[in-house]
């Protein structure tokens, strides 16, 4: 039998961070922010602050309804808080001048009033410029580079933001200044939140052995709402609906209610041939409801398993259903992967992994979806032809781009292929596949690596280039080397007048005496120093005493007879649109500026080559590159290659117009292609002023590009350097007048005419219009539309230009399918080859694709053309994610035809969208009794409420179960909107509600937070390691705080390519630069800081740190990546990840960081009670590492605490992990230090997310004992000792500290042997244990020494943790993970094997020895299972001494707090009417992340 509370519930928590009222609306405009900068600045124009539904209608104002219903969920998630939050933080470093409502901050000078702004605005450019971040809110003046940075920190909607506001704007549209906006609440009032977007799990415990204390607490007074009590069913029964439908039948159906659920909660444990069927009784159970319920069934299934299975056992499951499960399984098995009992979800194609999202990171990709779907929606395109279209792979932009090699100015000085000096190299692509060393260059005659210089023979730079190629040539490197040499073109320039056409003349003359090779290897450049350039001088006697022979005359004279393709060179280098000389390409793709350092070059051209290897590698293996392939053809078909280089085309920043949302008609821009009737793909518009030669020029190499290029069309839009009039416009007119009357073949050849310079000089000479006609154009009508055209429409397109395309007038660009390039520099070149590559690009993204999707809609073709043009901009501009899969099943048209029959149900769950609306694709494929069940059952309920959805589910079920599926008890915390209370004010939030649990079992709670969260328990005074409903009368409650954002990071030496072992970072502001620290692991570089929303300083560790490295590059930061400084803005729940490379010193090259020399202390000894100047010798102190989980295992803790400083005169330090310690030890741990004087400090580190993760709590916490030693604990910690919480200490721990070690890291004691009749328990000595121990002792956990920089120097945290790795993989391996892992590891990492008498256990040791026992154990004992409070007072006699002093300690500490509470209370009675006024303010409650203590000192007003 379950005994009920009155209003159903048993347990409720919560977790919650800090909160200000005026939140949401900041949050909304972060929202809108992030859909635009112009309409952020739009909502602030316009901003009222007001009440929640105001701020809603006024954001619609510039969000179409599905951006507002996810702007309503993003509130509810409170999702933009860190961003408004972290304006805040930046706003306080500045620091803010006092009782300052609004001010800005002008290059460091700060202000209140808009008074001051003029004056502070003088003398700014003396100041340095204030460092910008990537999310702040720039008003969109004239940003010029060149004007003073403005910063205004305000609160939107307040007098003086808008004061302050008005005035900036101004100034910022005339050009004088940038203005920055960051929110600043000057007072604000703070206040709890409660957060959603995390899963809450209350497993069921074993109780084999008890674990629980005997302490009685207080019970919760929670206020409970229980609104939604009767909004779930219970065995078929909805009770809300039937209450509304019978009110006088409130008691008898509350009474039924209870029933039900006892009857369901029936936890007798099933038989094994009743869990075989579980998963597929449970998917028949959810099919056979209305498909509207089967997602909230699924929910209370396996969300309330334990409970529930009893009843399930019951359901009978159809064949047909199973068969056809069955037969899906298999095809998603072969067509993605999927398994049965996996758990996938999709959103339009889009894989969303559960392990690695959640709902902010789920908000985000349905906010990038949305852009897309609501664009093709507009277009009209709908049902089937969306989801084509969508799912079309659209390529990345390609940020390194290679020039197609194959042109014969190149002058090649050898070929590997051809020769004699490779001729013994293997010739087979299959060579490379072959296996070697690392770090070998492989020899295969094959020209796979092709290095082209560019060169300007009289460059000082090129002379060290030249010889670096001949030291490639000479060490027989596999790489083909070519020469471009761009000298003067002019014809009458000779080699005696310039050495540039002389060297040229020479080296021909030599290649033709010899070989190429020889020419350039001929040692000419030895005549000349490095820091000298080639002169004629130098050549002709490098001329004489080679060949004297020769005739200077007719090899460098004006007559040369080696002169050939000297214009050739320059031509190429011309066309190719290359930067400045000198310049490499390696395989066509451009070396970096930078890179181009000689000594930089050698390095880097033979890292190309290993980095190349690679893909030649997988291109052999996959097929593509064959025994018969060229190599060079292959490099230069590759999607990257293009003919020329222009990186205002190559580059990877575009920008797009929006054809779905503007409210213009594109069709009165005139198009021309020279296929009359066909359907284009490319659709370019030429926008500039054409009076202006520039702008005919653009055009005419446009209309060239068309007549070559059948597949574009091109539009015209002018834009007139001054006010439009018939004077002014004649051609344009003319043109405009062709588009419109003309055939298409007449229209190009006519405008051609007209852009050409001699018919635009004739027309203001007076050479009438009618004359330059040509044959075969209807004249008639195009004289009739010239007559009669208006110059409105040039206005029109003028303001085109100006709103939309951001052109001043008489500014040229060009637009390709909705790209934008331009604006151009007046006297900068759009050529034909431009155009060329132009068209190239923009096939290579999704124009083909789209077209041939359009193509099977059967529009007509000029219709066709627009949708391609429009389609193209839409996708092409959207951020590129990972490729869209086509999820579906084999049955589903046979499946439709039995639904029309009505002969059978669906066995897949479908919910159709609603009609004539923007819907979302959803597949989810899950084990309806998984842990993936659990969540994402609440996710598509929610996503069902914020979006319009197609959802599929389809159930797959796993077969012949042998255990019980699920163990646990689950929430998942998520609101699809900001709630309400029956009076209209905002409800402070969601929170995880378990109602009808039974009250049999033992549970654990357990907080499922988004990876980057670090929450601890902040009030509770239940044990919520061990929550047992029989012993509680009422409700159980619990409040968690989002304490910290994580930052992680990976960090490399550049020199070394390895982790920097031990190297430290701090984290801090301005104001106070350290604040939190950390060690870097050699684990993949990892380390991890805690934070807050703000903008932070990442440095190195002032010390051996900052003596030995240096900072050199960073990835992933908010600041430039060679900056000094790593600043790093935390401003969403997302995780954020770096990347930092370092380098030692040049000094410290040969500097060891892990070595034996004195470190600095870190952060980790601010609580600590003494100080270290660094001159004073190091102060012995006893350092102590406990875990504990629980109220009976902190009961246990606190005794051995009191053990051990009964038996040391040292000064002790205890380290405890803070992660799992409940409220009431983190409250009372500093009144013990305080009178007992001991130091502690609370250590907390967060799982990695690349470590295999434990899902059971104890493993957890056995994790922590033993996988993050060397980094839980700051370097100047030499030694630590590890204590079980359940030991009694007899001896001084100093003389264990002390103890020689031999070398070996750690000390752990071996497991005792004396007592006799537990043999059969000693699983240590049969099986694997004893094989892979051979003579060496298994080794218990409970205690053990630690020599830190032992550990560390040997890297033994690493080697676990990659052991660890490899092992955890299999769950039946590590079942003892804390000492089986030490103890498998036992041969790679040594055990000092300490004197049995450091621990003594009544399980495994005998009565005798026991009295010279230093420590004893509390041993769980297989064979009696004894309680572990029995044992305790019967076993260690001074145990019961200690826990009644304890708890004598335990009872004065909450004396003293419930007289300060009363005195609390007494003196806020006189502000009761205050506070009143105060909550009517609060309505709208959003977070904000307080530091640590700020956050203690809140939770104990």
């Amino acid at each position: 039998m379950v005994r009920q509370s009155e209003n159903g519930y048993r347990y409720i928590l919560w977790l919650l961070t800090n909160a200000d009222s005026y939140f949401y609306f900041l949050m909304c405009s972060e929202f809108i922010g992030e859909d635009g900068n112009e309409k952020f600045w739009q909502f602030v124009d316009t901003s009222v602050r007001s009440y929640y539904n105001l701020i809603i209608k006024k954001a619609g104002q510039f969000l179409t309804d599905l951006q507002v219903n996810l702007l309503k969920f993003a509130l509810a998630l409170r999702s933009y808080s860190p961003a408004v939050h972290a304006s805040q933080q930046i706003a306080s470093d500045e620091p803010p001048p006092e009782a300052c409502p609004a001010f800005v901050s002008i290059h460091g000078q700060h202000s209140c009033s808009t008074k001051d702004i003029k004056k502070l605005l003088k003398a700014a450019a003396g100041r340095p410029k204030p460092y910008l971040y990537k999310n702040d809110h720039t008003y969109p003046g004239i940003n010029k580079t060149d004007v003073p940075v403005v910063i205004l920190y305000a609160e939107i909607g307040t007098k003086k933001f808008t004061s302050f506001h008005k005035a900036l704007s101004e100034k910022a549209q005339e050009g004088k200044l940038m203005y920055v906006l960051r929110h600043f609440v000057a007072d604000p009032k703070h206040q709890k939140m409660l957060l959603s977007g995390y899963g809450v799990e209350l497993a069921i415990k074993s109780t084999e052995y008890k674990a629980v204390d005997d302490t009685k607490v207080k019970d919760s007074k929670a206020v409970i709402n229980t609104e939604d009590d009767d909004n779930d069913e219970v065995q078929g029964f909805f009770f809300g609906t039937l209450k509304k439908s019978h009110p006088e039948l409130q008691e008898q159906l509350v009474e039924l209610r209870k029933h039900l659920l006892e009857s369901t909660n029936d936890m007798a444990p099933l038989k094994v041939w009743e869990m075989q069927d579980l998963s597929f009784q449970a998917a028949a159970r959810i099919m056979s409801v209305p498909k509207f319920d089967a997602l909230k069934l699924m929910r209370d299934l396996s969300q309330n398993f334990p409970s529930k299975a009893r009843s399930l056992t019951r359901v009978a499951v159809k064949q047909e259903m199973r068969k056809e499960i069955e037969e899906n399984q298999k095809h998603l098995s072969e067509t993605i992967g999927v398994h049965p009992g996996d758990g996938e979800l999709f959103i339009n194609g889009l894989h969303i992994d559960l392990d690695i999202h959640n709902p902010f990171s789920i908000l985000d990709i349905l906010r990038g979806e949305a852009r897309v779907l609501e664009g093709l929606h507009n277009l009209g395109i709908k049902g089937e032809h969306q989801g084509k279209l969508l799912s079309l792979p659209v390529n990345a932009v390609d940020d390194s781009y290679a020039l197609d090699i194959r042109h014969p100015a190149i002058m090649w000085i050898n070929d590997i292929e051809n020769d004699a000096m490779y001729r013994s190299w293997p010739t087979g692509v299959q060579e490379l596949l072959r296996a070697t060393f690392p770090g070998v260059i492989r020899q295969v005659r094959r020209n796979f690596f092709n290095l082209v210089l560019f060169l300007d023979p009289v460059q000082e730079e090129s002379i060290e280039l030249v010889k670096l190629a001949e030291l490639f040539y000479k060490h027989k490197i596999p790489l083909r080397i070519g020469f471009v040499f761009v000298v003067n073109t002019k014809d009458e320039i000779d080699g005696f007048s310039d050495a540039g056409v002389g060297f040229y003349r020479l080296l021909n003359y030599i290649a033709d005496e010899y070989d190429l090779s020889q020419a350039l290897m001929s040692m000419l450049y030895n005549r000349v120093d490095v820091g000298e350039t080639l002169s004629v001088d130098t050549l002709s006697a490098y001329l004489k005493r080679k060949f004297p022979k020769a005739s200077a005359e007719r090899i460098l004279g004006v007559e040369s007879e080696y002169d050939d393709k000297r214009k050739d060179g320059a031509l190429f280098y011309k066309k190719s649109g290359l930067g400045a000389l000198p310049l490499a390409l390696f395989n066509g793709v451009p070396l970096r500026p930078d890179e181009m350092e000689p000594d930089e070059l050698e390095t880097i051209i033979l890292q190309r080559i290993m980095d190349t290897t690679s893909a030649f590698q997988r291109a052999v293996f996959m097929g593509q590159l064959t025994e018969g392939s060229d190599v060079v053809d292959y490099l230069m078909e590759q999607a990257n290659v293009v003919p020329r280089m222009n990186p205002l085309i190559l580059s990877t920043e575009r920008k797009y117009l929006d054809f779905t949302a503007r409210p213009v008609d594109y069709r009165v821009f005139a198009l021309l292609s020279i296929d009359e009737d066909g359907m284009t793909t490319v659709t370019m518009w030429i926008a500039g002023d054409f009076e202006k030669v520039s702008g005919r020029k653009l055009l005419l190499s446009a209309l060239k590009h068309v007549k070559a290029s059948p597949g574009v069309r091109v539009g015209v839009i002018d834009n007139p350097t001054g006010k439009p009039s018939e004077d002014n416009t004649v051609l344009y007119r003319a043109i405009w007048a062709s588009f419109l009357t003309q055939k298409n073949k007449a229209t190009s050849e006519f405008v051609q005419k007209l852009l050409k310079e001699e018919s635009s000089q004739l027309l203001p000479q007076g050479t009438r219009m009618k004359d330059l006609l040509m044959q075969g154009m209807d004249v008639d009508a195009f004289e009739k539309k010239f007559n009669t055209l208006e110059v409105d429409f040039i206005r029109s397109q003028q303001l085109f230009c100006r709103d939309v395309l951001k052109l001043s007038p008489g500014e040229r660009a060009v637009i390709s399918n909705g790209r934008i390039l331009g604006p151009f520099e007046e006297k900068e070149e759009f050529t034909v080859e431009d155009f060329h590559l132009l068209e190239k690009i923009t096939l290579s993204g999704s124009a083909e694709k789209v077209k041939a999707r359009v193509k099977q809609m059967g529009m007509k073709p000029k219709h066709a053309s627009d949708l391609v043009m429009k389609v193209d901009a839409l996708l092409t501009a959207a951020p590129k994610g990972e490729v869209r899969r086509d999820v579906h099943f084999i049955k589903d048209n046979h499946r439709w035809a039995i639904l029309l029959n009505k002969c059978c149900i669906t066995f897949v769950l479908h919910l159709s969208p609603r009609e004539n609306e923007v819907f979302y694709d959803v597949v989810a494929i899950v084990d309806p009794l998984s842990r993936e069940a659990q969540k994402m059952s609440s996710l598509l309920i929610v996503l069902g409420q914020v979006v319009n959805v197609r959802l599929q589910v389809f159930m797959n079920c796993r077969a012949k179960l042998s255990e019980m599926p699920l163990k646990s008890f689950y929430r998942f915390v998520l609101e699809s909107d900001v709630a309400f209370l029956a009076n209209d004010t905002v409800s402070p939030g969601p929170v995880a509600r378990f109602m009808e649990l039974p009250e049999s079992p033992l549970l654990t709670l357990n907080m499922i937070t988004p990876e980057s969260w670090m929450v601890q328990a902040v009030r509770s005074p239940h044990d919520l390691d061990n929550i047992h409903l029989q012993e509680v009368s009422g409700v159980v409650t619990a409040e968690y705080e989002l304490e910290h954002l994580l930052l992680e990071g990976h960090c490399f030496d550049l020199s070394t390519g390895q982790p920097p072992r031990g190297l430290q970072f701090t984290l801090g502001m301005s104001r106070d630069p350290l604040m939190y620290d950390t060690i870097v692991m050699a684990n993949l570089g990892y380390f991890q800081l805690k934070a807050n929303p703000g903008a932070w300083i990442l440095r190195l560790r002032k010390g051996r740190s900052e003596d030995i490295y240096q900072v050199l590059t960073h990835d992933g930061t908010d600041s430039p990546a060679d900056a000094g400084d790593v600043i790093v803005v935390l401003n969403s729940f997302h995780s954020k990840i770096i990347k930092v490379r370092v380098q030692k010193k040049a000094d410290k090259i040969n500097e060891d960081l892990l070595s034996e020399a004195s470190e600095s202390k870190g952060i980790w000894d601010s609580i600590a009670r003494w100080v270290d100047d660094g001159e004073k010798k190091k102060e012995d102190v006893l350092n102590i590492f406990s875990v504990a989980s629980g109220h009976l295992y902190e009961r246990f803790l606190r005794i051995m605490m009191l053990s051990v400083l009964r038996h040391t005169k040292t000064p002790v330090k205890f380290w405890f992990l803070k992660n799992y310690l409940s409220p009431s030890f983190k409250e009372t741990i500093s009144h013990m230090a305080e009178s007992y004087g001991f130091q502690y400090e609370l250590v907390q580190y967060k799982w990695p997310r690349w470590l295999h993760q434990q899902t059971e709590k104890q493993r957890i916490i056995w994790g922590y004992k033993i996988l993050f030693l060397d980094v839980l604990f700051p370097l100047a910690v030499d030694k630590i000792i590890f204590v079980d919480a359940d030991q009694i200490v007899r001896a001084d721990l100093k003389e264990l500290r002390d103890l020689n070690l031999e070398g070996a890291p750690y000390g752990y004691t071996p497991f005792c042997d004396s007592r006799r009749e537990m043999e059969g328990y000693r699983f240590w000595k049969t099986g694997y244990w004893a094989s892979h121990l051979g003579h060496r002792k298994y080794h218990i956990s409970a205690l053990y020494v630690v020599d830190l920089k032992k550990f560390r120097k040997i890297a033994a945290g690493d080697r676990l943790r990659g052991q660890y790795q490899a092992l955890s993989q299999d769950p039946n391996s590590l079942s003892n993970l804390d000492q089986d892992l030490p103890n498998n590891m036992i041969h790679q990492v040594a055990i000092k094997s300490l004197p049995q008498e450091w621990l003594w256990c009544e399980t495994w040791c005998d009565d005798t020895s026991k009295v010279t026992a230093k420590t004893i154990d509390l041993c769980n004992n297989p064979k009696t299972k004894e309680p572990k409070l029995m044992a305790a007072a019967r076993i260690v006699p001074e145990w019961v001494e200690y826990d009644k002093e304890i708890k004598q300690l335990l009872r004065q500490v909450q004396e003293q707090g419930d007289a300060a509470k009363e005195n609390r209370l007494r003196l806020s009675t006189k502000k009761v009417n205050k506070e009143k006024h105060y909550s009517l303010c609060l309505q709208f409650l959003p977070i904000s992340i307080r530091q640590t203590v700020q956050t203690v000192s809140i939770l104990l007003q």
